[in-house]
């Protein structure tokens, strides 16, 4: 996609502060929310002994890997690399653009919820989507990163927790 459409989507968070520190938040407390989400969710499972355990910490470990080495494989530049068009968000991470590992990270994990709970699932993937949009409408992705992310971390997750 072309510059001129990620400047219309950002154009509006550059231009309004309290606009940007709301994106920006809806940012942090997502991935901050997932990622204390995953962990209680791996503790109650210990706890309780349930068997399910070693398939939902193996799962997203193993698939998080297989992301972290195909993204590396990639080595997609960013939106800030490609244009002269800052993230809004603090971010001087170069390459490993696509996909997403914060979107395929909270996809996964709404799939790891799914597995053991579905109706707290949907609420995470809708989650998921706003994390998606954030994440593009902030620069540091483009649409195909988060999109990519998404598809493999429900790809990945139907794989490894209903078809294995």
């Amino acid at each position: 996609m072309q510059k001129a459409f990620y400047d219309r989507l950002s154009r509006p968070f550059e231009k309004d502060e309290r606009k940007r520190k709301r994106l920006t938040t809806t940012n942090s407390v997502i991935t901050k929310a997932f990622y204390i989400a995953y962990p209680v969710l791996l503790i109650i499972l210990a706890f309780t002994r349930d068997g399910r355990f070693l398939r939902v910490l193996l799962v997203p470990l193993i698939s998080f890997v297989i992301v972290t080495v195909f993204r590396r494989a990639c080595n997609a530049r960013r939106p800030y690399e490609v244009w002269e068009a800052p993230p809004l968000i603090q971010k001087d991470t170069k390459r490993n653009s696509f996909p997403s590992r914060h979107v395929f990270s909270v996809f996964m994990i709404a799939m790891a919820t799914a597995y053991i709970c579905p109706p707290a699932a949907i609420i995470m993937m809708a989650a998921g989507v706003f994390l998606a949009a954030a994440r593009v409408l902030i620069r540091v992705h483009f649409v195909r990163d988060v999109v990519a992310g998404a598809l493999i971390g429900v790809g990945l997750g139907l794989l490894g927790f209903w078809a294995l």
